[in-house]
């Protein structure tokens, strides 16, 4: 019998293979275990990285993401969701910072029973609004998307942050370049409070001045402009990593019903719309827009049955925006809670129905367990299938992911205020005041004003309860003025009284104001300072500034006999502070009307002048 022999480096080799094939043995088991490939703690309901996973590839685009909506997190997430937790992915549910206690537990009661996908919030404070986002990002078995309805940036909704123009103001720019640099940083402001949605551009064209939900809120008239202008803020957005959500499709723009609280009727067929409202959209489409949101219209020629909303029609959101238009992004309704879509379907029947008609993302909504349970009963009918579902929610965790989902952390508290003010905001808001101010009447060539040593000058603010901005920027240029103001609601004896006053100047620069420092539909004067306007429109001395809708200026008769007219669209501070400049000539009027007003002002109006005016005698 002769023993078997090994040298040492023979067992150090066969001691090699015998690790290998132990690694190996051990590798196949992990991979066939469930429990391990579940990527969340069933105890925390918390998210966790998955280790072993290849590196995401991050597609360019996140339409590209959606189109590939396979991979390794996507589907490990998807894998420990029941069905009715799939259904839930596709909600948005809201939520304020500023409602107490009691309501930030029913918030959190829907995120831990239900599994809602995401979160649109309102009005609050950042520092409230970040600790809310971590707590319930905390407690959610996904990671939720946060988004906002901010077309003007966070500071639409939050107090002690930045808000930009409307996008009135941003269609009298000629540089469109403007518009992607504030996209740009509105997208890090997003990402900085742990936001990943906003449902912005308003895309809408707006055509009939007596629209009271879209208006101030366009672009403006020309298709053109506002496609690429929309172009442009989408682009700023989501080269920012952010998701943009164009609205409202198919074009809400000339409508006289706001549908928050009726069911607007759009009696206009294919060809009008293929002509002028779909232009934008279709613009948007081909440049990878992420998202885009469905309004609640009753539009008879593309869907003739009895009252149904544009949200729930099949033939609108599948035949016409993704098999027509070839839309790859996602689709969110408008807001479920709308009087638009509620007054004729109920609370889950009106869910259902959306997901029905193809929408993606359902935004929100009255009531969470009544909309699953409506979608449960569609897919036991048949109307509906968990396939389609299934598709919908990996679609939407896919977004999650490129969105930077899968790598969740919480928003760090430290410096958030400073970082949600940052110079480069100011700077961007300056430089948009500066180049729209719209100069419209410029009678005997009355601006730019030239003050001379015997030149008694006025300001008065309509609509203010104390000196304004506008004054104070105007004392800085010329400290020959003395101020007065007066109530939009002032009664004949205020007004009598402040004519007499005014009547001894050689120049009245006149602001007028509407009820807060956002564009107003409706200013409220009152008819005795209303007159107030007219007299001193009529008086030969005075160059009046609209802080407001460019529309209201049919609120005031012969406003057009003034001798100086500008638009500056607004009352935040920049604004206030380039009507002063442009009017002393310190900087150039370069803005033109994107809206035709009546028939002394129509879309492109504006005196424009490339360099700015020479101050002095």
């Amino acid at each position: 019998m002769h023993r078997l022999t090994i040298d040492k480096t023979q067992y150090s080799k066969l001691y090699q293979v015998w690790l290998l094939l132990l690694l190996a043995v051990c590798l196949i088991s992990c991979e066939g275990s469930d429990a391990r490939q579940k990527s969340y703690s069933e105890e925390q309901r918390q998210f966790f990285p998955v280790e072993r996973t290849a590196a995401y590839n991050r597609p360019s685009s996140l339409i590209a993401a959606l189109q590939d909506s396979s991979t390794y997190w996507v589907d490990s997430v998807f894998n420990t969701l029941t069905p009715d937790e799939r259904i839930a992915q596709l909600i948005i549910i809201e939520a304020f910072s500023d409602k107490g206690q009691k309501y930030d537990a029913d918030v959190m009661r829907l995120i831990q029973k239900y599994k809602v996908g995401g979160i649109i919030f309102f009005q609050g404070g950042p520092v409230r609004q970040a600790r809310l986002t971590n707590k319930y990002q905390a407690a959610s078995k996904v990671p939720l998307w946060i988004s906002m309805d901010a077309e003007t940036g966070v500071g639409m909704r939050l107090d002690s942050t930045v808000e930009y123009p409307s996008q009135q103001m941003l269609g009298a720019l000629a540089d469109n370049e403007l518009i992607y640099r504030m996209g740009l940083e509105v997208a890090q402001e997003f990402k900085r409070l742990g936001m990943h949605i906003n449902f912005a551009p308003v895309a809408d064209v707006n055509n009939n001045p007596k629209n009271p939900i879209i208006s101030y809120r366009s672009f403006g008239e020309d298709k053109y402009d506002v496609a690429t202008k929309s172009l442009a803020y989408m682009q700023g957005m989501q080269d920012g990593g952010i998701m943009a959500v164009a609205k409202h499709f198919p074009g809400h723009g000339d409508t006289d019903v706001d549908s928050h609280y009726d069911l607007p009727v759009i009696p206009f067929g294919r060809d009008r719309l293929d002509s002028l409202e779909l232009y934008p959209f279709q613009e948007l489409i081909k440049h990878g827009l992420g998202g885009m949101m469905v309004a609640h219209m009753h539009i008879p020629q593309l869907d003739s049955t009895t009252n149904v909303p544009s949200t729930l029609s099949q033939p609108i959101v599948t035949g016409l925006l993704k098999k027509q238009l070839k839309y790859k992004g996602l689709i969110f309704t408008d807001a479920m809670v709308m009087k638009g879509v509620t007054k004729y379907f109920e609370p889950g029947e009106a869910e259902a129905k959306a997901l029905i008609a193809g929408n993606d993302v359902l935004e929100r909504l009255n009531s969470v367990p009544k909309a699953i349970k409506a979608v449960k009963e569609a897919i036991a009918k048949g109307d509906l299938t968990q396939d389609e579902i299934d598709r919908r929610c990996k679609r939407i965790l896919a977004a999650k992911q490129w969105l930077g989902l899968d790598k969740y952390k919480p928003v760090p508290l430290d410096n958030l205020y400073e970082d949600l003010n940052p110079p480069i905001a100011d700077l961007i808001n300056k430089n948009i005041a500066e180049n729209a101010i719209t100069l419209l009447n410029n009678k005997k060539k009355m601006l730019p004003l030239r003050v001379t040593p015997r030149m008694s000058i006025a300001t008065v603010s309509v609509g203010a309860t104390r000196v304004t901005a506008f004054q104070r920027q105007v004392k800085q240029l010329t400290d020959n003025t003395d101020d007065f103001f007066i109530s939009r609601k002032a009664n004949s004896k205020e007004t009598k009284k402040l004519w007499k006053q005014l009547k001894k100047y050689d120049v009245v620069l006149v602001a007028l104001y509407g009820p807060s420092i956002r564009p107003s539909n409706k200013l409220g004067y009152s008819e005795d300072a209303t007159k107030l306007v007219q007299q001193l429109a009529k008086s030969n001395k005075a160059v009046i500034t609209l802080f407001n809708n460019t529309y209201t200026l049919n609120q005031f008769p012969a406003i057009e006999d003034s001798r100086g007219l500008l638009v500056a669209y607004q009352g935040y501070f920049h604004a206030q502070a380039a009507a002063a400049e442009v009017i002393f000539g310190k900087v150039p009027a370069r803005g033109k009307l994107a809206v035709t007003v009546n028939k002394h002002y129509a879309f492109g109006d504006g005196i424009y002048l490339n360099q700015p005016f020479i101050a002095g005698p």
